[in-house]
Parts: C-alpha cells; sequence; structure tokens
C-alpha cells in the first residue's frame, strides 16, 4: 500500500467514462472536391460546392443511438478552415455558399438532433491548422513556419472568437475536441481557458491547452486500440503543446487524472466521405475486438461516420452500426451473475455450476484507479482455485474473455493495490 493520495477523477470525467461509446461525424466541404488537399494553399473548393441537400442529421443520431453511443461529437471546422455555422468571422464557410440562402447552421442542426435523441453533443474545432488562412501545425501562420507576429496575432483573435461562437451559441457541449492540441499562450497560440471556463465549464476536453480541466487523452493511433495496461492517470497529456505526443499508456502513479480516448473511422482510415469505399467499412468482428481494446481497457470508443455529399449516412453504414449495437448487446447485456465489493479478494457465487467465458471487472472510480494487478480465478471441484484469467490495470472497465469453463464460484484476488480495493462490478458472462 502507498502513502501518496490517490488521485480520482472530476465528477465530468466520472460521466464521461460511463458513456463508454460515443460516436464522430466528419463533414467539411472537401467532400465535393475529391482529391483536393488543403495543404495545396490554393484553389480551396469554392463555397457554393458544399450542397447537402439531403441533410437529416435525425438520421445521424439515428446511427449514433443504433450502435450504442451516448455521446456525439462533430466536425465544426477543419483543416480546410470552412466554418459550418453562421459567423462573420472571414468569408468562408456555410453563410457564403446558396445552401438554405446562406442561412444553414450544421452546428445548430447536430446539436439539436443531439438532444432530441438523447445523446451528449461535443464539437470538434481545430485551431492547429487552417488551409484557407494559410495555417498549419501547430497553429503558425506562414503554413506552419510562422515569423510574421502582427499575422499570428490576427489568427489568435481569430481562433479566441471562433470559439466564443461556437461555445456560446449551443449550449452545454458535453465534449470539446482540439486536434492537435493548442499552442501554449506564452508560444504565440489562443488564449482558450479563460472563454472555455466562462462558457463550458463543464465540458470534457480531448488535447486541451496546458491546464485544462476535465482533460481527456489520445491513444495514440487511430485504430481504436489502447495499449495494456492503460493508466486513466498520467502526468503530462498529450499534444498539450502543438503535436508532440507523449506517454500514450498513462501510469500508475500519475499525478493527472486524464484517460484515453481510441478514435477510428468505421471506414478503414478514412474519416471523411469518398466514393466507392463501401468495402472499407470494417466487419463486425474487428469492431468488437476495438471494443474489448477500448472500453474493455479502460477507455472510450469514439467511432468516427462518414456522411456522404447528401448530407446522409450511407445505408451500408447504417446497417453496420446497428450490427454492432446489437452484438455488443447480445454479449454483454445480461451477466451470469455480478456482486460488488471491498477488499483484496471479491467472490461471486454463479448460483449453480455455470459455463463462463467473460469476465467484467470495474473499480469504483470515485475513488480511484486503486488495483495494480490482479487474478480472476474459477472454483474446481476439488475445492481449490484455478486462474482463469491476470491483469495490471483495472479502472473503469476491463473485460477479458476466458477459455470457457465450468464452475459455481469465481473470485477476484488482488495482488497489490494502493489502497483497498473498491470493485464497483464483477460479472461473469457466457457469451459464445
Amino acid at each position: 500500500m502507498s502513502n501518496e493520495p490517490i488521485v480520482t477523477p472530476s465528477r465530468v470525467q466520472q460521466q464521461w467514462h460511463d458513456m463508454e461509446l460515443g460516436m464522430f461525424f466528419h463533414f467539411d466541404i472537401p467532400i465535393y472536391k475529391q482529391g483536393w488537399n488543403w495543404r495545396s494553399w490554393a484553389d480551396l473548393p469554392a463555397p457554393d460546392l458544399y450542397q447537402p441537400e439531403r441533410l437529416d442529421t435525425d438520421q445521424w443520431l439515428e446511427a449514433a443511438r443504433a450502435m450504442g453511443a451516448r455521446y456525439a461529437v462533430l466536425v465544426a471546422k477543419h483543416c480546410s478552415g470552412f466554418l459550418q455555422w453562421q459567423s462573420d468571422l472571414y468569408p468562408y464557410g456555410v453563410r457564403q455558399s446558396s445552401w438554405r440562402n446562406g442561412k444553414g447552421d450544421l452546428v445548430a442542426d447536430f446539436v439539436a438532433s443531439c438532444r432530441k435523441y438523447g445523446v451528449q453533443p461535443g464539437l470538434y474545432a481545430s485551431v492547429s491548422a487552417n488551409g484557407y488562412l494559410g495555417v498549419d501545425n501547430p497553429g503558425l501562420v506562414n503554413r506552419g513556419k510562422g515569423g510574421d507576429d502582427a499575422q499570428q496575432r490576427r489568427y489568435v483573435n481569430l481562433c479566441e472568437r471562433m470559439m466564443e461562437e461556437l461555445w456560446s451559441r449551443y449550449g452545454e457541449l458535453f465534449e470539446v475536441w482540439f486536434d492537435g492540441g493548442a499552442i501554449p499562450v506564452e508560444r504565440g497560440g489562443p488564449d482558450l481557458i479563460p472563454i472555455l471556463g466562462k462558457y463550458q465549464p463543464n465540458a470534457i476536453v480531448f488535447q486541451g491547452p496546458p491546464g485544462t480541466p476535465n482533460t481527456i487523452r489520445w491513444v495514440g493511433n487511430e485504430r481504436g486500440v489502447a495499449p495494456y495496461p492503460c493508466w486513466s492517470t498520467t502526468n503530462r497529456g498529450t499534444a498539450e503543446a502543438g503535436t508532440q505526443e507523449k506517454v500514450f499508456a498513462g501510469m500508475p502513479d500519475g499525478r493527472l487524472w486524464m484517460p484515453g480516448e481510441c478514435d477510428v473511422p468505421i471506414r478503414n482510415h478514412e474519416w471523411f466521405w469518398k466514393p466507392g469505399q463501401e468495402n472499407r467499412i470494417y466487419p463486425v468482428s474487428e469492431l468488437v475486438d476495438m471494443y474489448y481494446a477500448s472500453v474493455g481497457r479502460n477507455c472510450n470508443l469514439l467511432l468516427n461516420a462518414n456522411p456522404g455529399p447528401d448530407g446522409l449516412v450511407p445505408e451500408a453504414d447504417m446497417a453496420r452500426y446497428a450490427e454492432f449495437g446489437r452484438e455488443i448487446r447480445r454479449r454483454f447485456a445480461t451477466a451470469v451473475a455480478s456482486t460488488s465489493g471491498e477488499g483484496d479478494v471479491l467472490e461471486l457465487e454463479l448460483a449453480g455450476v455455470r459455463e463462463i467465458d467473460h469476465v467484467v471487472i470495474m473499480e469504483d472510480i470515485r475513488r480511484g484507479e486503486r488495483i495494480l494487478q490482479y487474478a480472476v480465478e474459477g472454483l474446481k471441484q476439488d475445492g481449490t482455485w484455478k486462474v482463469l484469467c491476470e491483469g495490471e490495470c483495472v479502472g473503469h472497465k476491463r473485460i477479458q474473455a476466458l477459455a470457457a469453463v465450468t464452475t459455481p464460484r469465481i473470485r477476484l484476488r488482488c495482488i497489490r493495490a494502493k489502497a483497498k480495493p473498491c470493485v464497483r462490478r464483477l460479472a461473469a458472462y457466457l457469451v459464445t
């Protein structure tokens, strides 16, 4: 046992852990000009190309609900610089399109649909890149080279006003997404923390500037897979000062609660819609593997959707989200048995001799991540115990598949812990 104080999550971070599944929506003007790259710094897609004539954000949220997502994040402004809400910051956005007579607001539609379907809304807006304004990672003018203080100050001012618009107009947001973080103020970056504190003090923040509250971190890949062990605690986040990444797996003795979020496109590494790519949609078996390697490793899974130029999630993708959601519910909706408790050993009676092939462990993270090493054991006929699986980090949730075993009882034995283990749930399942 350690005498060091145990780090615990904020109330908002606890809520975020319980969400487990989220849906990302990547939609931007480049889908109307296939092959264009924002780093060409020229030939930007004309605003009037943006014509999602059948746009139905309710349909988007139906996809999220079918999958089981409890929060959703919309790309409001990606690296192209195109603004998908009503804004006068600069003349490149929906206001300059003839779609809906220049009065369309994708962000407003998205947030309204989230609230209608009981899904918590989040917004992505990159300040580290802007093709229209000639800004590149980590948020410097002159295509990332910097060197013009006056131009940098103008860009920083635009970023601050952009975030003020997004964070003040649409009600409470559940998650705010920075892609590539934000340069610290002392290095010429926007002063975003006061704006966030004023308008969205309760938002979860992905890759926020240093000092941001309620922060979560990247796990180092876009494959929906967290390393194991993957601790919620760490000493520094990822991309907190530009694009430099830090410790993806966290550390059990970290001073900050900053859990990992696993983002992945459902179309193998294609974040935005492209024609004829239905064959890139991950099969259900691979999506389930991602679920085990994200949610089952103490992280959340943020699965992307690719709405097409008509403004709808394609039918093939819709079907796959529903299949994935059904399979997760089939596996984990009903446990053979479950219990909770405190102490180094927690036993679970299975109401007779039962066959099981999965174990799910959850700590009461309100009291921190306490378990450092554990074994799950099954009672044999001769009265001795057999190790069924072992591990290190538990945190919010640990899912482990077992070789099928028949037993009347299992137990969780904590081999090493920071303090008395507090188990929110120990459950056994028969999945196959």
